[in-house]
C-alpha cells in the first residue's frame, strides 16, 4: 500500500486553544480523500500545516514518504498542489496572466497554460481580456485549480473546494475532480462539512473533530454502516431468515429479530411470511443517512 500523506500525532496551537490535537491521517495513492469536520475542527489547520504555510508544534507528517522536517520536504511539496480556502488569484489580471505569474512562481515554462486551462473547461478564457475580477466565483475556483495543475500535481489538496457555488457550479468541480482523478491518476484531498456532496467524489473518508480524527473509513464501508435494513421479529426467526436467504437476500439474525440488509421488495417477504404461516410481531425499517453516521462518529451536537 503506497501512502502520499501520512500525519503522526500532528499538533498545533494557538495561544490556549489546540486547533489540531495528536491528528493521525492516512492518505493512499489514488485516494479521493474526504476530509470531513465542522467549521473550526482543524481541517484548514492540517492543509496549512502540510503545504508549509505554518509549522506543526508537535507531531510530524510525511508526504510522499519524505519527512515534514526534512531538508528535502521543498522537493515533496513540489509534486502537490494546494488551494487553501480561496484560490489564490489576480482579480487585475486576465486568467492568461495569472496563470504566467504562477509559471513565473514555480519556475517553469507558459507551453502549459492552454492545455491547464483546457483540463478545467476555461480554454475560451486563453485570449480573453477579461478581468479574473469579474469572473463568477465557480470559473474563479476552477481557474484556482488550473494555477495548480500547471506543477503537474501528483496530489492536490481542495479546501471547501464547494463552498459558495452554485449548483451548476459545484457540479462543474465534481465533475473535473473525479476525471482529473480518473484520467491523470491525481490523488485528492477534499476538505468539507458537505458531506452529501463529498459522497459523490470520495473514495475515502477521515472525519475530524475537535483536532482529531475519529475514523478513517472507505467508501466501500460507509456505504454499509448507512444501508438500508428491515428489522423482523417473529415467533420463528429461523424459519425467517431461511424464507429470507431463499429470496436472495442478505440476511441475518441478531438478538432483535431477523436483520435484512439492502433493498428489500415487502411484498415478496411478506407472501412468503404469509404462505410459511409465520407470525410477525414487528417490522422496522432503517437507514442511517451520512449526516446521521457523522454525528453517530462524533458524538453529535454538543
Amino acid at each position: 500500500m503506497q501512502y502520499v500523506l501520512r500525519t503522526h500525532g500532528l499538533t498545533k496551537h494557538f495561544k490556549h486553544h489546540a486547533a489540531v490535537n495528536g491528528l493521525s491521517m492516512n492518505v493512499q495513492k489514488g485516494d479521493v480523500y474526504g476530509f470531513v469536520g465542522e467549521n473550526g475542527s482543524g481541517k484548514t489547520t492540517v492543509i496549512r500545516i502540510i503545504s508549509g504555510l505554518i509549522f506543526a508544534d508537535g507531531g510530524g507528517f510525511e508526504l510522499f514518504g519524505v519527512d515534514g522536517g526534512s531538508k528535502n520536504i521543498g522537493q515533496a511539496r513540489k509534486r502537490m498542489g494546494a488551494i487553501v480556502e480561496s484560490p489564490s488569484v489576480y482579480l487585475n489580471m486576465t486568467a492568461y496572466d495569472c496563470l504566467s505569474m504562477q509559471c513565473t512562481i514555480l519556475g517553469i515554462g507558459t507551453q502549459g497554460i492552454e492545455s491547464a486551462l483546457e483540463e478545467v473547461g476555461l480554454s475560451y478564457l486563453l485570449k480573453d481580456k477579461k478581468k479574473v475580477g469579474d469572473f463568477s466565483l465557480g470559473m474563479r475556483q476552477r481557474l484556482g485549480i488550473a494555477m495548480a495543475l500547471l506543477g503537474e500535481p501528483e496530489l492536490l489538496i481542495l479546501d471547501e473546494p464547494m463552498n459558495g457555488l452554485d449548483p451548476a457550479g459545484i457540479v462543474d468541480i465534481r465533475e473535473l475532480i473525479l476525471r482529473l482523478n480518473r484520467e491523470k491518476g491525481i490523488t485528492f484531498i477534499i476538505s468539507s462539512h458537505i458531506l452529501t456532496e463529498l459522497a459523490l467524489v470520495a473514495t475515502r473518508y477521515g472525519i475530524i473533530s475537535r483536532g482529531k480524527i475519529l475514523k478513517e473509513i472507505s467508501a466501500e464501508q460507509l456505504s454499509k454502516e448507512c444501508e438500508h435494513t428491515v428489522v423482523v421479529r417473529s415467533d420463528d426467526d429461523g424459519a425467517l431468515l431461511g424464507l429470507a436467504l431463499s429470496l436472495g437476500l442478505d440476511a441475518s439474525l441478531a438478538d432483535e429479530g431477523c436483520i435484512i440488509r439492502g433493498e428489500v421488495s415487502l411484498n415478496d417477504l411478506l407472501e412468503g411470511i404469509i404462505r410459511q404461516g409465520i407470525k410477525i410481531e414487528s417490522i422496522n425499517c432503517n437507514q442511517t443517512s451520512i449526516e446521521q453516521y457523522y454525528l453517530s462518529v462524533t458524538g453529535g451536537r454538543k
